[in-house]
């Protein structure tokens, strides 16, 4: 049976991580603008317990986290290109502190899938995100 999955490319794995890191960092540092242009116009985040949503309502659902801190750790677990789309899976955990300092912990998986533009950019196409809160118990 063939190989269905391309090596991955030292570029794109370099600029698949970038995407990755940045959305992180810009996420900690509530800069929406910087988010928007690395998903897809027809984007679709998939969460536990909800409707799959799109741009919009992303961009809503951020600026209601405006008075919380984050911080981010994300390992990525494996990349695979496939042409013109690749998929990421990765383990994230975040720390969300609201103003009162009571921080609470999530993670899980997430998988992404990316699709590469026509100027060669990287950007999420569909994310199915398992990040719930950790166990208070360890």
């Amino acid at each position: 049976m063939p190989e269905i999955y391309s090596e991955v490319s030292q570029d794109d794995e370099q600029a698949i991580r970038g995407l990755v890191d940045k959305w992180l960092r810009a996420s900690e540092e509530k800069d929406l603008e910087t988010i928007l242009p690395l998903m897809e116009d027809d984007v679709l985040f998939m969460t536990s317990g909800n409707k799959p949503f799109g741009k919009e309502a992303f961009a809503r659902g951020f600026a209601t986290m405006k008075e919380i801190k984050l911080e981010c750790e994300s390992d990525i677990q494996e990349i695979r290109v496939l042409g013109d789309w690749a998929y990421v899976h990765n383990f994230l955990r975040i720390t969300f502190t609201p103003p009162d300092g009571t921080a609470k912990k999530h993670s899980g998986h997430i998988l992404s899938i990316l699709h590469k533009g026509t100027d060669g950019q990287w950007r999420i196409a569909r994310d199915a995100n398992q990040v719930l809160p950790e166990n208070e118990e360890g």
